[in-house]
């Protein structure tokens, strides 16, 4: 059993900024103790020559490296535009000036 004390979940609920009554005081003590058991359990597993991880499956990223590769031209790009102006693309106003 973990050796938390009604003043420390008093505490944490403080630091938290949540009011507590007495009543969930002793249930927050209840189950804070409960997680703090869980814990202490996983504390105690073998790990030595473990390697860490940060995922249970071997993950692996496919990239590629970077490389430059021509784009479309102005006119490429604008020439499925219902309207272009000045090399941009032309969309009507949708909000006023006011």
């Amino acid at each position: 059993m973990s050796s938390l004390s009604r003043d420390d979940v008093a505490h944490l609920a403080m630091l938290a900024r949540i009011e507590l009554t007495d009543a969930e005081l002793d249930r927050m003590l209840g189950e804070l103790s409960v997680i703090l058991d869980a814990v202490a359990l996983v504390q105690q597993a073998p790990t030595e020559g473990v390697e860490p991880m940060s995922h249970p499956l071997p993950l692996v990223n496919v990239t590629r490296p970077d490389e430059v590769r021509p784009g479309l031209t102005s006119a490429q790009a604008l020439s499925g535009a219902p309207e272009a102006d000045q090399q941009r693309f032309s969309v009507p106003r949708i909000l006023s000036d006011d």
